[in-house]
């Protein structure tokens, strides 16, 4: 645990399409092994063009390609000399443009020095015109920038949605106990899901505020789709739907998931989950939404959001929501049944530093150790 997420212990909502539970057991889960010889890999993605391809986003500031059985031996990209990575920065995440088989664009989350300032880059690349496994690192066009206090609390996933646009999860800005009050403040990026348009541009910015973002016409930033977060690290749209599944990260006692919809507020740091936390009683829950699930501290200290289940190898998997936990390394899942009521289960004890999860075009899903290596979810 000498990087990453050791220190956060201190530290479009719509209807589902998802098949039902059919019932039954789920078979006995073990991981198997995949690719080894990584460097403190954060991210998993797949560019879902047809080549199989698996992009594994390393915290340094590379991505590499594992491809035909094998890491292809130069990185993707890398960006190392820009990156200012340790603890829980870095690069952090990545995200494919919907139409990559066309444009060949995707985009980076990573953090940086400037001057002593650390900040937060949302950029885009292109790829190669020679070459689809190698990026053009002289193509960056930054979209975002945003100032940090503090050097935890990043956030890093960024996701387009399925409306097109780029969804970026920023923590609160760090230390501890939310001390600048960014969770619940409208009038910074911090502690908030963002949502841009990268195919336009609005006068002065890099990308455009989508018209129908909740505060496109006042009351907050216009960038915000959703506030009141702690550490959105890892989060995941719902194959074939429009939930949009968050883990956050707790602080003292408890993890919760969240299904994010526009314009709410998830409570931090009035709540720490279902729970008040500051105050630490009789605090006001009114207009804030409260987590579908959580679960207390020692069962796990650091939740890895994952996704829902869409594959075929795993029988009575089918639309369960699967995620983790870096400190335990367990695996749980998540099942609604009957609608609005969810029922967590352990599926498997890993004793792996799990940073975050993939999902294949064919929906199964994968395991990244943060001590080097990705691995399968199988039946045993």
């Amino acid at each position: 645990m000498t990087l990453l997420l050791a220190s956060l212990l201190t530290g479009c909502g719509g209807k589902s399409t998802s098949p039902p539970i059919t019932g039954g057991p789920i078979p006995a889960l073990v991981l198997t092994p995949v690719v080894s010889g990584l460097s403190n890999p954060v991210d998993l993605q797949f560019s879902n063009d047809g080549s199989g391809r698996m992009f594994i986003v390393q915290q340094a500031g590379s991505i590499r390609i594992f491809a035909n059985g094998s890491l292809v031996p130069t990185p993707f990209l890398d960006i190392t000399a820009k990156v200012n990575s340790g603890g829980e920065m870095g690069l952090l995440g990545l995200a494919f443009h919907p139409q990559f088989t066309q444009n060949h664009l995707f985009d980076v989350h990573y953090d940086r020095n400037v001057g002593g300032q650390i900040q937060s880059v949302i950029a885009e690349y292109h790829v190669s015109a020679t070459d689809p496994n190698q990026a053009d690192p002289a193509s960056e066009r930054i979209l975002l920038t945003v100032n940090q206090p503090f050097g935890n609390h990043k956030g890093g996933q960024i996701a387009f949605g399925p409306d097109g646009f780029l969804y970026i999860g920023l923590g609160d800005g760090g230390s501890e106990n939310d001390p600048q009050h960014n969770g619940q403040n409208l009038q910074t990026l911090l502690g908030k899901m963002l949502r841009i348009d990268v195919d336009h541009q609005s006068a002065g910015l890099q990308y455009a505020i989508p018209p129908s973002n909740p505060f496109a016409g006042g009351g907050g930033l216009p960038e915000i789709w959703a506030y009141g977060l702690r550490n959105p690290w890892r989060f995941s749209f719902e194959r074939g739907g429009s939930r949009l599944f968050v883990g956050d990260v707790g602080q003292d006692s408890f993890e919760e998931i969240d299904i994010l919809e526009a314009g709410k507020n998830y409570g931090w740091s009035v709540m720490e989950g279902m729970h008040c936390f500051n105050p630490s009683s009789g605090c006001d829950m009114t207009g804030l939404t409260l987590p579908i699930a959580e679960y207390p501290h020692p069962e796990g200290e650091a939740i890895m959001g994952g996704y829902v289940y869409k594959g075929a190898a795993i029988s009575n998997l089918s639309g369960a929501y699967v995620f983790g936990d870096y400190i335990s390394g367990t695996i749980w899942d998540l099942i609604e049944s009957p609608p609005g009521t969810w029922t967590r289960s352990t599926l498997l004890s890993t004793g792996r530093h799990i940073s975050s999860f993939g999902q294949d075009a064919a929906g199964e899903l994968y395991v990244v150790d943060y001590s080097g290596s990705v691995l399968k979810l199988t039946p045993q």
